[in-house]
Formats: structure tokens, sequence, C-alpha cells
């Protein structure tokens, strides 16, 4: 493998990962930023957004001989939806096996707080935090929430999903070989949110689906994207390699209609996505007031200044104009060590 450009790049993504582990002082830099894309980003996904980036690139050059990129990338299109489709199905079994609702956040209090929802989910990260955990342990940061307060719910299927995930990578890196720079860092860096994604936040989270949906936009788009940006800096690579075919819907006789449907159906597609994922979230919102259930609590808890009001031994209602994230990181602070875990029915309605 020859050192070159791309390769210098990716080791530099490698070691800012690395100077975020060992120091915040990028994060009013590079929190910013890593905000748009990883959903409320944190130390942890930082690190692996950044170590995964320079990764997938370096890797890029791995491979001399041609293989069919396409291909590979359809592939991974579709484990990847797949993955992301089993995080949601293992939600749903968890919560079966458990007895409480779909509408839900579950938090786990053992160990560190825990939370997870078929909106977020954080299954899968349980079983990496647990296996991290064990592997380098004492030099995990604190404020590096690994979740493996909830490896112990996590139904014996989800062992076998998130083998996936390595399948998952060796494809990505199949689907990324020698291709212009343009798409080579798309694909790269829709790959590295797709995996963080699948792991932390899954199908209805932000960075699977920009992972997910800008996989698919390079697969049937990708022609298009490197003919305007090579046009508008004027890079004849970006113009006429291999790669920089039209696609091949263009080449079938259709009419201009349904070639125009063809083309820009990827951004059909991110439409009807967010508009699923924002239409579950207000279907399953209670937005008369929050239902909080709490497993074995303690006596004589103090909930000091939350509008809580006790129903009966186990649920609680708290008042509705209480945002739904700091409900949920409030109640951490009274509950530790008082109860197994507690859940919060969901309100959208409170981030409007």
């Amino acid at each position: 493998m020859k050192i070159n450009k791309t390769i210098i790049i990716g080791f530099l993504f490698i070691l800012l990962a690395g100077a975020i582990f060992v120091t915040d002082i990028l994060n009013p830099i590079i929190r910013p930023i890593t905000y748009l894309f990883l959903m409320g980003s944190s130390k942890g996904k930082d690190i692996m957004f950044f170590g995964l980036l320079g990764l997938f690139l370096i890797l890029s050059q791995a491979i001399k001989r041609d293989i069919d990129i396409t291909k590979y990338l359809k592939i991974s299109i579709v484990i990847g939806s797949l993955l992301l489709i089993l995080g949601i199905v293992l939600e749903i079994v968890f919560r079966l096996q458990m007895g409480i609702k779909l509408n839900t956040v579950f938090c786990s209090m053992s160990n560190t707080m825990s939370s997870t929802s078929i909106l977020h989910t954080h299954l899968l990260k349980s079983i990496l935090g647990a296996v991290l955990t064990q592997i380098i342990g004492p030099i995990i940061q604190s404020d590096i929430n690994t979740g493996v307060g909830l490896y112990s719910y996590v139904p014996s299927i989800g062992f076998l999903v998130i083998l996936l995930i390595p399948i998952l990578f060796i494809t990505l890196v199949l689907a990324n070989q020698k291709r212009v720079w343009f798409t080579n860092f798309l694909v790269a860096f829709f790959s590295s949110c797709l995996l963080i994604g699948a792991i932390d936040g899954g199908m209805w989270g932000t960075p699977a689906l920009v992972g997910i949906l800008g996989l698919y936009l390079v697969y049937r788009n990708g022609y298009y994207l490197n003919y305007i940006v090579g046009t508008l800096l004027k890079d004849k690579r970006l113009l006429y390699k291999n790669e920089c075919i039209q696609p091949s819907y263009r080449n079938k006789g259709l009419s201009e209609v349904r070639y125009i449907f063809n083309r820009f159906l990827p951004y059909f597609i991110v439409i009807f996505v967010i508009i699923l994922r924002f239409t579950i979230a207000f279907a399953g919102a209670e937005p008369d007031y929050y239902t909080v259930n709490i497993e074995d609590i303690h006596d004589n808890v103090d909930f000091g200044d939350i509008p809580i009001e006790k129903i009966n031994n186990t649920t609680y209602h708290v008042d509705s104009s209480y945002n739904e994230m700091e409900l949920i990181n409030d109640l951490k602070v009274p509950l530790n060590n008082s109860c197994e875990y507690y859940t919060v029915s969901w309100n959208a309605y409170s981030y409007l």
C-alpha cells in the first residue's frame, strides 16, 4: 500500500481521535460541528467518528486490483438497513420481555445510568461497551458512557445481531476502494456515521439516517455529485474516471419524467424517512403528563424540585411542561442507588 495524500489525511484523522481521547481542549471547536450529524455529539462519539473516518480513508487504498465498488456499496446498504431494522426489533423484544410500553425511555440504574428507547436505542452499544470495559476499562474516562448498565437486559438475539457490524465494516471498506477523492471522502464519512448510528441511536437516530441515506445517495447519484463538484473546482479527475459514468437509469430510454424521478428518488426517500420518524415520535407522545414507572424504589427518595406526583407504589406523574431530556437526566440524581430502573413516557411536544 503506497503512501499517498488519502492515507496521510486518514492518519491525521486518527491522530485527532487520539487527541480528543486524551484532552478536552479541542471540544469547543469539534463539538459544534459533530453535533450537527452525530445527534447531540459526545466525547465517545467524536472519538469513534474521527477514528473510523481515518481508518476508512486509509483502508480505501488497501486493494490494488479493481473490484466492483458499486456492487459492494449496494450490499453495504442492504446489510446496514437490515442491521438498523434488527436494532428496532431488538428494542421491541426487550420491552415485551420486560413488560414495559413501547413508547417509553428505559433507564437502567445499575452501574452508571444508561438509557434506551425505540427512537434512540443503546442496546447494541451496551454489548460493545461491556467488551471494551473488560479490555480497557481502567483507561475509559468517566465522561464516556459505554452503556454497560443495559448489558444484563439485552435479549440473547442481540449477540447475533451485533455480528453484522464487522461484516458491514468489511463491505464498506470494499465499497470505497480506489474511488475519486470526493466520493471517497463521502463514502468514508457516511460509513462512519452509519456504524456509529447502528451502535448508538439506531434507525431513528441522526447518525444512522445520515449514514444509510448518504450511502444511498452516493449509490444512486454519485456521478452527479462528482460532476457538479468537478465542474465547480475544474477538477478533471472527478469528470473522467471510470466511476464517473452516468448511472444506468439514464441509459434505459426512460421518459424525462421517469428519469427525473429516478434521479431524485434518494431525496424523496430522505424526506419520507424524516416525516416517518417525527410521526412515530408524536404519535407515541403522552402530552398531558409524563408517566414515570420506578422499579424497586427505596423509601424516602427526595425528588427535590421535580414536580412529581405519586400515583401508586411504582407509578408517578410529572408535569408535561418539563423537557423530556431534562426530566430523564434530572431523575437520575435522586434515583442513584435508589432503584433498579425507571421508565419515562415520550413527550416529543416538550422539544417544541
